[in-house]
């Protein structure tokens, strides 16, 4: 008596590289004694054992259900249009590093039930190769070359290559095939040139290039020794300006405290006016004051001009008072008592 068998057992495992496709086999042969409906189920059987399966395709009763994974809708269908012929191998379109895993085929035809695991595994390409040089690339120095790809599935190996000159690496050269670098000691100008560095997988490969250029080492004391000079050549530059512009600063300080400098202890001039009045006043009260046997004496002592505390006249503005001009005052009507006034005598005497 024969039952429901799986013939596809040969292949158990794929490798397949992103971006690509892959079919996972499924077929299966039924026997008389199966009778019931024909169910095949494909499941995504998680790493972790405490996670549940996920149901990704289903034929059942003549009809195909493709809905109840999301993340695989419309990338993964059956090969056969027709599953129940004996085919229900799983076609997965545009393959992502997400569907590694494991897969597992069920079909059941009661009252046989039969299943099958295949391990897929999706690998990157190395993408994104990036090469560069580490250390001083002068004669006598130690330099490193660096190649890192910043995308593939491991394990990633690296391979160096130079690609002018000789093409051959230098005799002093180390090469570290899982890490990249290319350690060069002692550089000389030989090892100037390009080299290229190759990133591979089981999947892909991906290349990058750096030119590297030895030269003699630079002089480093001239170099200090310039750096002084310019520093303190730059320093003076800048104490002048200081200094220049502080003095400036106080000049114009100066100035403007001369200029605004107001001195209270000064009364301010009196005009020509007051002064000619205050003169005149003066000088009419003397007249009231004497008596009428001074007042020829006094008419005949002439007086040139009036006084003037701020300014004095030219010659030709000050007019000359003459002394017929001066009439005497009436002494009756100032109403003013006469004074006897000392006069002195030839012989020095007062009388």
């Amino acid at each position: 008596t024969r039952s429901l068998t799986i013939t596809s057992v040969d292949q158990s495992m794929f490798e397949k590289a992103q971006g690509e496709k892959v079919t996972l086999p499924c077929t299966f042969e039924l026997s008389e004694e199966d009778e019931g409906p024909l169910d095949i189920e494909w499941v995504l059987i998680p790493a972790d054992n405490q996670k549940r399966e996920l149901i990704i395709i289903m034929y059942s009763v003549d009809r195909v259900y493709d809905q109840y994974y999301a993340a695989t809708t419309r990338r993964m269908q059956f090969t056969n249009l027709d599953p129940k012929s004996g085919d229900g191998s799983l076609d997965i379109l545009n393959l992502k590093a997400a569907d590694t895993g494991t897969y597992q085929c069920k079909v059941k035809k009661a009252p046989g039930v039969q299943s099958q695991k295949i391990q897929l595994t999706v690998l990157v390409k190395p993408a994104r190769t990036k090469c560069s040089i580490e250390g001083s690339q002068e004669i006598g120095k130690d330099v490193t070359l660096k190649c890192v790809s910043q995308e593939g599935s491991p394990l990633l190996s690296y391979d160096w290559r130079r690609v002018s000159g000789t093409q051959h690496l230098p005799a002093t050269s180390v090469l570290n095939k899982n890490t990249g670098e290319l350690l060069l000691k002692n550089a000389s100008r030989e090892y100037s040139g390009r080299y290229n560095c190759v990133a591979s997988n089981r999947v892909g490969t991906d290349e990058c290039s750096v030119e590297l250029n030895v030269t003699p080492p630079v002089n480093t004391a001239a170099i200090i020794v310039g750096a002084i000079i310019g520093t303190l050549l730059g320093l003076s530059i800048l104490c002048s300006i200081i200094f220049c512009f502080c003095k400036k600063h106080r000049e114009k300080k100066y100035e403007k405290e001369v200029h605004h400098d107001i001195r209270e202890d000064v009364p301010p001039p009196k005009s020509r006016s007051s002064t000619a009045r205050s003169y005149i006043g003066s000088n009419r009260s003397s007249l009231g004051s004497m008596s009428p046997s001074n007042m020829e004496a006094y008419t005949k002592t002439p007086y040139s001009q009036v006084p003037s505390e701020d300014f004095e006249r030219a010659p030709a503005q000050n007019p000359a008072f003459a002394p017929s001009k001066v009439a005497a005052p009436n002494l009756s009507r100032m109403g003013a008592v006469p004074v006897m006034i000392p006069a002195q005598s030839k012989d020095g005497s007062i009388v």
